[in-house]
């Protein structure tokens, strides 16, 4: 099997590219790059970005599968004047250029890493499944259903197998964005005003999702389906916060600040929607990942809490020393 990686460089696609180069039943794997980067540890190729040029056909050719990961994430202080309009001709017009490409160069299989704010940016009763009417909030999440739709639909009767899986927070010692600040604020050994959250969160560990997308290249059941993705084990803000303490090996202090409170001090600081997302339930049901692929958790998520704790101290020790 010969597989080709978008947006290899990234946090994902990286980890993605060194698993696929070490697993057994794969031929070949290339990942696709913006310009020619530091050895990542397997194949890359330059390809620009998803607008520039005509050789996207020609880096695919041969592929049997493509893992599409290059997209336009989250961006913070977007200043942007249309944001919505930029998240489109990336995640969407991007995608289906490549998709295009894939078409072309004879690709079987189509693997979209979408978002699970597809469905939603919280749980209330019950949680997600792939059954769940999508309500995309966010610019990104509202691109990224976009994008599920236009694929479905471009590859509908063509013979490819389009896959779409919808992962929450992905997380792991070196993440960036908001679960890399959460590291940052354990580390200072600061109280924070997170006791009284017991909130109920979905995520997955890096090596998990990495684990899954490979298992979505290669099950022969996967073709055609959308998956809803986690570790299976859901943790409060606290909980998660402990946990990194731990691996951390950092003494943590969270006082039982009301939530209310929270709410409103957030709001006077414009980052009412941060702590909604930090402080609110968002879970995930992935039943169907594992009942019908029979796919199953390489790493319980509270091991990889704690890993990721100690994996951000040891990072951090070594770039202090540089």
């Amino acid at each position: 099997m010969r597989v080709v990686v978008t947006g290899a460089s990234g946090f994902v696609g990286s980890a993605l590219g060194r698993a696929l180069q070490r697993k057994n039943g794969v031929d070949s794997v290339i990942g696709l790059v913006r310009e020619e980067k530091t050895e990542l540890g397997f194949a890359t190729r330059a390809a620009g970005n998803l607008f520039e040029g005509s050789h996207w056909r020609e880096c695919l050719y041969g592929a049997d599968v493509v893992i599409h990961l290059a997209a336009r994430a989250h961006v913070l202080n977007d200043g942007h004047e249309d944001p919505l309009t930029e998240f489109r001709r990336v995640n969407v017009d991007g995608s289906l250029r490549v998709a295009e490409a894939a078409l072309k160069a004879g690709v079987k299989r189509f693997v979209f890493v979408s978002s699970i704010g597809v469905n939603g940016n919280q749980t209330s009763t019950s949680p997600f499944n792939e059954l769940t009417p999508p309500g995309p909030v966010s610019d990104y999440a509202v691109s990224k259903w976009e994008a599920e739709q236009a694929l479905s639909r471009f590859f509908s009767g063509t013979g490819v197998e389009l896959v779409i899986v919808r992962p929450p927070l992905v997380y792991a010692g070196d993440a960036p964005g908001n679960f890399q600040r959460l590291m940052w604020l354990v580390a200072r050994g600061l109280p924070l005003p997170f006791g009284s959250v017991d909130n109920q969160r979905s995520m997955i560990a890096l090596e998990n999702l990495v684990d899954f997308l490979i298992c979505c290249a290669r099950h022969p059941d996967a073709g055609g389906e959308t998956f809803l993705v986690s570790d299976g084990e859901d943790y409060s803000l606290s909980e998660m916060l402990a946990l990194l303490a731990l691996g951390m090996r950092t003494r943590l202090v969270q006082l039982p600040f009301p939530l209310v409170l929270l709410q409103g001090v957030a709001r006077l600081f414009g980052k009412q929607a941060l702590v909604d997302q930090l402080c609110g339930s968002l879970q995930v049901d992935s039943n169907k990942a594992r009942e019908l692929l029979g796919w199953q958790t390489k790493v319980s998520a509270r091991d990889a809490l704690v890993d990721s704790g100690r994996s951000y101290a040891r990072l951090t020790s070594k770039q202090s020393k540089l």
